[in-house]
């Protein structure tokens, strides 16, 4: 017997000829999540990742964690690995069904379900389901069977080299692997929304790294960790810290300021950051931006706003929460874990220079005009010879 974790995939098992290759990648990717100290095998049967742990009295809950975390996971179960022979299975399932009479506090209904992809077995789903179902009744009086309703289903895997029992399904994130869909560049800021988008991204299998724009002295180096903690909570979800780009945007900002009707500040602002990531992004061979832009949040992100943002590049911009209103955003980052890192209050580029009635509407020409008084190619040059890495190790620590 041995204790195991059985994985679920969705989406990469509709892949046709490309399912091997999504196959390894989530692998591989379970086994980072593991690490090199879990003293577990990892292995690919059809239809299911087994992560094996040998002759353990129970699969560890860290590893459950980690492993539920990992895009491309549907599912996953701790479960009993037996010889493919009804003895074998009749001793497991009484095991486990001991183990949940000890915390009922009377009668607990149940149900067997089996699942026969092995057809050399002797035994069919339904006649396992009744030989299973009559021997636990039999041994513990306190059962009932109830296919309709039960407390809890036992259920019985019949596999090419083994029986798989277990009566716990736990849900992972679902998606595809990360590193499947290529690299996107994340554009981070210390708000609810940015995170959410990067993860969003991850889910579509898509490797994220991410800029951010500092402000110093107009926004404090807590504001900068606050992105740091960020960050790394994201790397939770991805086979490897997400690398970040910290870039000085104070000398861009001030002149914005300085020298562009204050309607317009924030326009430009979004222009120029998006300049900045592209060149950052092209020098990465990154071929893709992502922002968290939601349509109609803010002034910003009207269509028109948008559409004024876009022109200064040519690469594609992946908006994830552009359909998603407040609450459903705010749901999610609760859910990922970074809500509350988002809302610590510690402002950043964005929020410092707001003016009282930013242009929702803006019109092409105009913005033109008002980037006039702007140095531009000289302000991205310098912004991104500003450019600090935050190593992956130094995330992975924090």
């Amino acid at each position: 017997m041995a204790s195991v974790i059985l994985v679920r995939y969705g989406e990469i098992g509709l892949k046709g000829k490309n399912r091997p290759a999504f196959e390894r990648r989530l692998v591989e990717n379970v086994r980072r999540a593991l690490g090199s100290g879990a003293g577990a095998a990892v292995r690919n049967e059809y239809g299911r990742i087994v992560v094996d742990f040998g002759e353990a009295e129970a699969v560890p809950g860290w590893a459950l964690d980690r492993i539920r975390s990992v895009f491309g996971v549907v599912s996953v179960s701790p479960a009993a690995s037996v010889e493919l022979s009804l003895e074998a299975a009749r001793e497991k399932a009484a095991a486990l069904v001991e183990e949940r009479l000890k915390s009922a506090a009377g009668p607990l209904r149940f149900k067997v379900e089996t699942k026969r992809s092995n057809k050399r077995f002797p035994l069919t789903s339904p006649e396992m389901n009744a030989r299973l179902g009559s021997f636990l009744l039999r041994r513990f009086p306190l059962l009932e069977v109830d296919v309709h309703r039960p407390d809890f289903v036992l259920h019985v895997e019949v596999r090419e080299k083994a029986i798989y029992l277990y009566t716990e399904i736990l849900a992972g994130p679902g998606g595809l692997p990360v590193g499947s869909s290529s690299t996107g560049l994340l554009l981070l800021s210390g708000g609810i929304d940015s995170p959410v988008a990067g993860w969003l991204a991850m889910k579509r299998g898509i490797r994220v790294q991410a800029v951010h724009y500092h402000s110093f002295p107009f926004t404090s180096d807590r504001s900068k960790e606050k992105v740091i903690d960020l960050a790394a909570v994201l790397s939770r979800y991805s086979p490897e810290p997400v690398p970040l780009y910290v870039v000085n945007f104070t000398p861009a900002q001030t002149a914005i300021r300085q020298h562009a009707p204050a309607a317009m500040v924030i326009t430009l602002m979004r222009r120029m950051m998006l300049r900045i990531a592209e060149r950052l992004a092209k020098e990465r061979g990154i071929p893709a931006l992502i922002t968290g832009e939601s349509v109609g949040q803010v002034a910003s992100q009207t269509l028109e706003s948008m559409a004024a943002i876009n022109e200064v590049t040519s690469m594609p911009i992946l908006r994830p929460l552009v359909t998603m209103d407040k609450a459903e955003i705010i749901e999610l980052a609760e859910r990922i874990g970074t809500y509350e890192i988002s809302i610590l209050p510690y402002a950043d580029c964005c929020t410092v220079f707001v003016p009282e009635h930013p242009e929702t509407k803006p019109k092409l020409e105009a913005v033109r005009r008002a980037e006039e008084r702007l140095a531009i190619q000289e302000l991205v040059e310098e912004a991104v010879a500003t450019v600090e890495r935050i190593e992956p190790a130094a995330l992975a620590l924090r």
